[in-house]
């Protein structure tokens, strides 16, 4: 049978959404704690509630997005998000001190946690069935993309042609996202009326997605320490000139991995993709706090980008499939809950582990949590999917015995 088409108007509209929402979340990560410091007055150990504010925000609306998904009309609930997400980017320009960034950053958080979660599941709707794992890896790809672009068009444009400018730009990227969101088509996903009362925890929670999500969690735990201190690290090195390039080998692994990487988990399943990329991921990260080279630091980011690559739409994709089709939105929404509360810890815990111990402890102690991420995963879900499966091998034999 010929394969049905992957990349359709809708997949391409909602994957550019989708990036531009994130391209406009990383630049603002990689500016803002500098610009409350300098412009608004902000403290230097206060400056990183811009980024927690805003991660607090995502986590708590992330399970409510979940919810109504499920439950409403998700064209309506898409179209809304990305408004909102574009109204808040813009407003950026207008912040008179730094009390109002954060009550503006705690607003643009909603908007981000609906509107991300919305475009992860949304974009199961226009995804072929047998090609599940292969569009969510070029899905996920857009999202990579923008994590590697974001942070080089905020430093760029805020260090050459100010704030104004570079506050202009994510409106504009933020209009892109809200263009590309309205003009998605969203096909109609079956709804069932929940048996639930209205505040009850599995309304809000997909519990068959937490397994998978607690290895995504720490996954995302060890990556705030790449994200955040990079280009710190690189400076402490000596090597603040190829900071930059770090994320552009990181992406052109990522982005030359994807297409096999897809396929792979589509034929021979997850399992033969997660292992060996929870592997590369914790080799990359020890290596990296031992990085005294130019040539060693990039290598070492070409090594973290093929485990990334393979590691973070394995996850996604198992969260989504750990459902039935009609609480997909939760499972979604319970992923990124952890995984946003892993980003945030990361970035945090991890930064007053490097001004106590310095970066490369941060790196190796980086590494070896993800390397628990690999126990957590063969305990939590992997012995467990066997242990289901051994079940239903015996279930199957009893039967056909009885009915012999």
């Amino acid at each position: 049978m010929e394969k049905q088409s992957l990349w359709s108007r809708n997949f391409l509209t909602i994957s550019f959404s989708s990036f531009f929402i994130f391209i406009n979340f990383y630049i603002l990560a990689v500016t803002l704690p500098e610009y409350a410091l300098n412009e608004l007055g902000g403290s230097q150990n206060g400056i990183g509630l811009v980024t927690t504010v805003f991660v607090i925000a995502a986590v708590i609306f992330r399970p409510l997005t979940g919810k109504w998904l499920d439950e409403i009309n998700r064209k309506k609930l898409l179209v809304i998000s990305v408004i909102m997400f574009a109204l808040c980017s813009f407003l950026y320009l207008w912040v008179p001190n730094y009390t109002l960034l954060l009550v503006l950053r705690f607003v643009h958080g909603i908007s981000f946690g609906v509107a991300a979660t919305t475009t992860s599941t949304v974009v199961l709707d226009v995804i072929p069935r047998e090609r599940k794992g292969e569009g969510i890896g070029y899905f996920t790809l857009f999202m990579s993309l923008a994590m590697v672009f974001g942070p080089f068009i905020g430093l760029s444009v805020s260090s050459n042609a100010g704030y104004p400018v570079l506050f202009i730009c994510i409106t504009i990227f933020a209009a892109l996202a809200c263009l590309f969101g309205v003009i998605s088509h969203i096909p109609e996903h079956e709804r069932k009326p929940s048996e639930l009362s209205a505040w009850h925890i599995q309304r809000f929670i997909e519990f068959r997605a937490i397994p998978i999500a607690s290895a995504g969690f720490l996954i995302a735990f060890a990556y705030g320490a790449i994200s955040t201190f990079i280009s710190v690290y690189a400076n402490s090195l000596g090597l603040k000139s190829i900071a930059s390039y770090f994320f552009i080998v990181f992406a052109a692994m990522v982005l030359l991995s994807r297409p096999f990487t897809g396929r792979w988990f589509d034929r021979r399943g997850a399992h033969m993709l997660v292992y060996p990329g929870i592997a590369l991921f914790a080799i990359g990260m020890i290596a990296l706090s031992q990085a005294h080279s130019a040539t060693f630091f990039l290598i070492t980011a070409a090594i973290i980008g093929l485990g990334y690559g393979a590691i973070i739409p394995s996850f996604q994709t198992l969260a989504i499939q750990s459902a039935p089709a009609h609480r997909s939105g939760l499972a979604t929404g319970t992923y990124f809950v952890f995984f946003d509360l892993g980003y945030g810890l990361g970035s945090y815990l991890l930064g007053r582990l490097a001004s106590s111990a310095g970066y490369s402890a941060m790196y190796a102690v980086g590494g070896v949590t993800v390397l628990l991420s690999l126990a957590v995963y063969y305990g939590l879900y992997h012995r467990r999917e066997q242990r289901q499966r051994k079940s239903s091998t015996v279930s199957h034999q009893d039967a056909s015995k009885a009915s012999a």
